[in-house]
């Protein structure tokens, strides 16, 4: 429900604000030492632990998972590169998202244990972490986790001490946070309800106050764009006025070129099936007080 899903990617609020605890009590993750590895959540439908020698009844059969059409190693490319786009998914929904990040060792190059999902009795090639073994697509993935990890670092909006509350402040006529449907608009109450709405973005307004202090920041702005639809979706981005020029820094359905290239507010973008976008545009000159 992608109500359900605003909450966590906003630090969980519902949870944590009403007995003083603040965004970073939220512990994020997608995976952990018990289950599959990301690279497994994206491979495999079903556990395979016959080499833990109980029959494959040991382990949990609950692992949500999606092979994306094939179970297992293949050589499909479509399916490889379906993979490849969700691990990329998986990994900035994480690191993105207010809160704590919790990353299994191993998921930032891809690390498989063969659809094994309790290989805690393994001390062999199905549970080591193999750097030296990595593939070129395991690279390709660290490199892709080193940049989630400098934006996550660069922008403060992305690690805030307060939680997002999604309400007009008057004084400083902004709200921190914005969701959008991808028409551009403010999503309403519809929206909220429609179980069909699989493609919406998350405003980050970097000129919201970061303290108790009513007071302007000068922060840059993020939008996270999250597109869960099988089909591409054009997504409008938000008006020039407040934020300038959108820089395009992740798409998870492409590599990302340097410099980022630039998107004017207003602007359509058409957003790949099950992908995800991140631009980022700097505070206004009002804001730099």
């Amino acid at each position: 429900h992608v109500g359900e899903f605003a909450q966590r990617l906003a630090g969980s609020s519902d949870l944590y604000q009403d007995d003083g605890r603040h965004p970073f009590a939220s512990i994020n993750f997608i995976t952990a030492h018990d289950g599959f590895t990301l690279r497994d959540l994206v491979s495999y439908n079903e556990k395979h632990n016959e080499a833990n020698q109980e029959g494959n009844r040991d382990g949990t059969d609950d692992n949500r998972s999606w092979n994306c059409g094939e179970e297992g190693p293949t050589d499909d490319p479509e399916i490889i590169a379906l993979r490849c786009r969700q691990q990329r998914n998986f990994l900035a929904t994480l690191l993105l998202s207010q809160g704590t990040p919790m990353l299994l060792g191993g998921d930032e190059f891809a690390r498989s244990q063969k659809g094994n999902n309790n290989s805690y009795c393994q001390d062999n090639e199905i549970s080591w972490v193999d750097w030296p073994g990595m593939d070129e697509r395991g690279r390709a993935l660290v490199e892709f986790a080193k940049q989630l990890l400098a934006l996550r670092r660069d922008q403060p909006v992305l690690r805030r001490s307060r939680f997002l509350m999604g309400e007009w402040n008057e004084a400083l006529e902004i709200k921190d946070v914005t969701w959008l449907a991808a028409d551009g608009h403010e999503m309403q109450a519809e929206h909220w309800d429609d179980a069909r709405l699989l493609c919406f973005g998350m405003l980050l307004d970097g000129r919201a106050q970061t303290s108790g202090i009513v007071r302007r920041s000068a922060d840059a702005s993020v939008l996270i764009v999250f597109n869960a639809w099988h089909d591409a979706v054009e997504f409008l981005l938000p008006p020039a006025a407040a934020y300038g020029s959108w820089a395009r820094v992740i798409d998870t359905a492409t590599p990302e070129p340097a410099p980022p290239p630039m998107f004017d507010g207003g602007a359509s973008y058409l957003i790949t099936g099950r992908s995800m976008l991140v631009f980022v545009a700097g505070a206004p000159d009002e804001g730099k007080r």
